[in-house]
């Protein structure tokens, strides 16, 4: 069977606006590189840029869970004996938080000539306006990906069903 390719005529492009407030980095990450691949299409091809353009605001109101932003260290090398730099999430959030959301959005896309083409696609600020309104951004709702509070997190004591095949010790 041949591999489908979408010819440049058939490829739409839409635009997407999402509001990172209160979102969780790394799954609002994960939900934007997939539009930014165009994994939602049908006729999406790996080999081909498919994507959708996304608009991201409000990057600075992103949440990092369970401490990461002072535990979670961003490395860099300039690739000369001791060049390894590294900072914090925390550090790089307070420098440039636009910048810090769109290196790991970048960094869940492909690392080769395709994913540098998706990542023109990618509009990052950290306020909560953009200059892209005569695109007209459709808002995306990723309220799935709210950070958990504490009353919906799972207590230790409470009871659930026994997996299959297993034997309590």
């Amino acid at each position: 069977m041949p591999t489908y390719t979408p010819k440049a005529s058939e490829i739409e492009r839409s635009w997407h606006l999402v509001d990172a407030d209160g979102l969780v980095m790394g799954r609002m990450a994960s939900e934007v590189a997939a539009i930014l691949r165009g994994k939602h299409k049908a006729t999406f091809a790996p080999h081909i840029d498919t994507g959708d353009h996304v608009v991201v605001v409000n990057a600075a109101k992103v949440v990092l869970t369970a401490g990461k932003a002072d535990r979670k260290v961003i490395y860099r090398h300039s690739g000369y004996p001791g060049g390894l730099k590294s900072r914090t999430y925390a550090e790089a959030m307070e420098r440039d938080a636009a910048e810090a959301v769109r290196e790991s959005i970048i960094g869940m896309l492909p690392k080769n000539r395709l994913g540098r083409a998706m990542a023109t696609k990618l509009k990052v600020y950290a306020g909560p306006t953009h200059p892209h309104g005569a695109q007209n951004p459709q808002p995306l709702a990723l309220d799935h990906t709210r950070a958990r509070t504490a009353d919906c997190r799972r207590n230790k004591n409470d009871v659930h069903p026994p997996r299959p095949g297993h034997r309590p010790p």
